[in-house]
C-alpha cells in the first residue's frame, strides 16, 4: 500500500513584507501615527489575537487597500499581564503579591514593539520606502525590514 504525506507548508504560501517598530507609543497612537504618515485608514479590529489561550493578547489594527489590493496590519509584538504570584503555603502574612509577566507574539523578535505586515506583491524599493517614511515619525526610535524566512513562529502572523 503507498503511502501519502501531506506538507502543510505547502498550502500556506502568501507573500507578505514585515517591518519591526520600536518605539514607546501606546498601540492607538502608533495607528493614528502611520494613518498620518503613510495616508493609511487603519483601525482597530473587534477581536486580538489570541494564541496561548487567554495568557496573552495582543493587539490588531487592519486597513485593506481594495483599490491597490493591499492589507495592512499592525500587531503588537508585546503583552504584559499582572498575575498573581506564587508563594508558599506556610507564611505567617497571607498577602497576595502581583507580577507582571511579559509575553511576545514573535519570541525571535523579544525587543521589537510592533510589527507592520504588509500582504501584497510589494518589491523591496517599496518596503524601503516604508521605513523611511517611519523614520519621519519622531516617536518611531528604529524600524527595519524582517526576513520572514528567518522567523520560526511564522505561524502567529496568519490570521
Amino acid at each position: 500500500m503507498a503511502l501519502h504525506k501531506l506538507l502543510v507548508d505547502d498550502f500556506y504560501d502568501e507573500s507578505y513584507c514585515l517591518i519591526a517598530i520600536h518605539s514607546r507609543l501606546p498601540d492607538y497612537r502608533l495607528a493614528y501615527m502611520l494613518n498620518k504618515q503613510l495616508e493609511l485608514r487603519l483601525h482597530r479590529l473587534d477581536q486580538d489575537l489570541d494564541y496561548k489561550y487567554f495568557a496573552a493578547t495582543y493587539s490588531i489594527y487592519e486597513w485593506i487597500d481594495e483599490r491597490q489590493q493591499i492589507t495592512w496590519n499592525l500587531i503588537s509584538n508585546v503583552c504584559q499581564k499582572e498575575e498573581d504570584m506564587l508563594s508558599s503555603s506556610g507564611s505567617l502574612f497571607e498577602a497576595a503579591q502581583k507580577t507582571v509577566k511579559t509575553y511576545h507574539l514573535l519570541p525571535e523578535l523579544k525587543n521589537v514593539d510592533y510589527l507592520l505586515k504588509i500582504t501584497c506583491e510589494a518589491n523591496k524599493s517599496d518596503e524601503q520606502r516604508i521605513v523611511d517614511q517611519l523614520h519621519n515619525i519622531p516617536q518611531v526610535i528604529t524600524s527595519y525590514n524582517v526576513d520572514v524566512s528567518k522567523i520560526k513562529s511564522k505561524e502567529f502572523l496568519i490570521f
